[in-house]
């Protein structure tokens, strides 16, 4: 029999039908995705069935003893413990352990009344089997890598999840319901969450756009769509998402033939119609009545939500140096955050930033390019000509809550220039899905996506060559991740990435930077080529290959794989002799740079005399060599570029 049940069940809150006499069965050890858009109704759905909400009609019914729990979306701001918070899941045994230890404080000083409240208490706890319950609580709390006594409230965005998920499972559910549950986790704690959720009994109904974690755990996906819910089984053929996207496809084709052969009748119906008032007097009742249905049935038709077009104001090109780095050393209230790193970011660079929560990120991002340096404690930080950076900020400060989507992205204009072609503002929104009315309605109501969709249309506003991504992933629907995919990949400039989403990274970044740890518990970042898959295979290929290495690397305690190859050897992981350079080798290194910059200054300022074509007019034989010029020192760059890294790369 079906845990849960959804029985016609109809719901709106405005004109269009958000549930449109809906569908629903979860059976037993079932792990059900249910995707969609964003704003479809998806948290709606996970209400009704945690009876927050009431349908307008229908039923949602529950077998009899099922126990369900609901991680929500939001994360949390409590100030109090970590147990504490955890333990709250179940209120009324954490109320009687809290009544049964005041009671048992009162009584050891002597207040009789409370002793036999205590006694009252205890029976209490033993019909509820409350005396294991604090145990079981610190257990999964363990498990999570959290501390008990930790204050909730200085917590990570990342570890605050974790313990709403502790308060959840400390319950003993028998449906688990999870609204974006990988939302601020980082790669470990996803981890951890998919093995969890591979090796319970528990029937899990979750939403996601994390595609990795639904093809790891979904038996079954269900998408909202206009109102509907449409099932597909995804244990079969080539598995998880992209079984889905196959089947999904097949049903649209359908009902885009469906609607075309609708179509056509319907006209010859309009056709006849008026041929018929022409004609004669009389006409055949039944069929007017047939063509009156089909013209409700057209009126009400939803559509299929177009996608959005994502395109950015063009910028000027970096230099071919984006930045240099020196043994940079990066420390936060004491702690050492990144010892000694080196490297170099290159034009069109697309570096994927992996680290666990709170390791420094973000901060080393901000110190690269110079918008926050005071963490910096040593170390040279050299960038490049003619920057021009896009920043998608995580926490989502640069939105005014209390202006509409509107004036938060023309900043009060009417109209915004995009691609040389000026737009009014309620046009350029409408590229994000943004109706009019939607697009002059106050930030501070909008869904999480939809407040990302706000921050990416304000951030494409800005001409960059340099685009930084802090976790940009987070709260997008599964459509509008597969475009920011798509113009990341085709941005021709540099950029910089932190996500904890392993598909998109695998899809769009070309290197990976590695926070971990060395065996004195400072951080360090290692350089990997390729994605997260990319590293993992590097990683366990290095160790496999020395066995001897890997029993002397010290990773972070929060680590779910053994410490990363390091592009630079370290001393201790020597496993060759490195020759030093000759003191020509280092002379030649030392002028390298400053050999590049003149280079790029030449670069820069031919392709300016040569921008309009003026030059050719008055001296076309002085325009013609600089010309020539301009390609030859493409090719210089490239070479000295490359003995710059094959010098570099003797010194680590």
């Amino acid at each position: 029999m079906a845990l849960i049940q959804l029985k016609n069940i109809q719901l709106a809150f405005g004109a269009a039908a958000i549930l449109d006499n809906v569908q629903l069965s979860v059976e037993p050890n079932e792990r059900v995705c249910l995707i969609g858009r964003n704003g479809e109704g998806k948290s709606t759905l996970l209400k009704l069935i945690t009876r927050q909400l009431e349908p307008d009609d229908g039923e949602v019914l529950i077998k009899d003893g099922t126990k369900i729990a609901m991680l929500a979306q939001d994360v949390p701001n409590h100030t109090d413990s970590v147990l504490d918070v955890v333990m709250s899941g179940d209120p009324k045994i954490a109320q009687a352990l809290r009544a049964y230890e005041q009671a048992s404080n009162a009584c050891t000083l002597g207040d009789m009344a409370a002793c036999e409240r205590m006694t009252q208490y205890q029976h209490e706890l033993e019909t509820l089997n409350g005396w294991d319950f604090e145990r079981h609580a610190r257990t999964i709390i363990d498990s999570m890598g959290l501390d008990a006594d930790a204050l909730v409230s200085e917590l990570s965005g990342g570890r605050k999840r974790r313990v709403l998920l502790a308060r959840a499972l400390v319950t003993r559910p028998d449906v688990l319901l999870l609204d974006e549950p990988t939302n601020h986790l980082d790669i470990q704690s996803i981890d951890w969450l998919e093995n969890f959720l591979l090796n319970t009994s528990l029937t899990v109904l979750f939403i996601s756009h994390d595609r990795r974690f639904v093809d790891k755990l979904a038996t079954r996906i269900i998408e909202l769509d206009r109102g509907q819910l449409s099932s597909y089984d995804v244990a079969q053929g080539v598995g998880g998402y992209a079984r889905y996207l196959e089947l999904k496809e097949q049903e649209l084709a359908s009902e885009q033939k469906s609607f075309a052969e609708f179509d056509k009748k319907l006209a010859q119906e309009e056709a006849w119609i008026r041929q018929g008032i022409k004609a004669r007097r009389t006409r055949n009742e039944g069929r007017v009545r047939a063509l009156k249905a089909m013209r409700q049935e057209a009126k009400a038709r939803r559509e299929v939500v177009g996608d959005i077009h994502i395109s950015q104001n063009s910028s000027e090109k970096s230099g071919k140096i984006v930045c240099q780095i020196n043994d940079l050393t990066l420390a936060y209230q004491g702690k050492t955050l990144i010892k000694q790193f080196s490297t170099l970011l290159l034009r069109g660079d697309k570096v994927g930033i992996i680290g666990n929560n709170g390791v420094g990120k973000t901060t080393l991002i901000k110190a690269i390019l110079g918008i926050d340096e005071q963490s910096v404690q040593a170390g040279k930080i050299k960038r490049g000509t003619n920057l021009n950076i896009a920043f998608f900020d995580q926490l989502k400060d640069e939105l005014d809550l209390t202006k509409s989507v509107a004036e938060n992205v023309s900043e009060g204009s009417d109209y915004v220039e995009i691609a040389g072609r000026k737009t009014h503002i309620l046009g350029y929104l409408q590229d994000f899905l943004f109706s009019p009315n939607r697009a002059r309605t106050p930030v501070q109501a909008l869904s999480g996506g939809e407040r990302a969709r706000v921050l990416l249309a304000k951030l494409l506003l800005k001409p960059a060559n340099v685009l930084v991504l802090d976790e940009p992933t987070n709260d997008l629907d599964m459509a509008t991740l597969e475009l920011l995919e798509e113009f990341v990949v085709n941005f021709d400039g540099t950029v910089l990435l932190i996500s904890h989403d392993r598909a998109f990274m695998n899809n769009v970044v070309t290197q990976t930077w590695v926070f971990d740890t060395d065996k004195h518990g400072d951080g360090v970042v290692r350089e990997y080529v390729g994605g997260y898959d990319d590293y993992l295979m590097q990683h366990e290929r290095f160790l496999a290959n020395n066995p001897q290495i890997a029993e002397t690397v010290t990773t972070n305690k929060t680590s779910t794989k053994p410490e990363p190859t390091p592009k630079a050897t370290t001393p201790e992981m020597s496993v060759q002799t490195k020759r030093k350079l000759s003191y020509k080798e280092q002379r030649e290194l030392e002028s390298l740079p400053d050999e590049i910059a003149s280079l790029e200054q030449e670069q820069s300022e031919l392709a300016d005399k040569l921008a309009d074509g003026s030059w050719f007019v008055s001296d076309l034989q002085a325009a013609t060599a600089a010309s020539t010029r301009l390609a030859e020192i493409d090719e210089l760059l490239l070479v000295k570029l490359e003995r710059w890294d094959e010098l570099e790369s003797i010194t680590k």
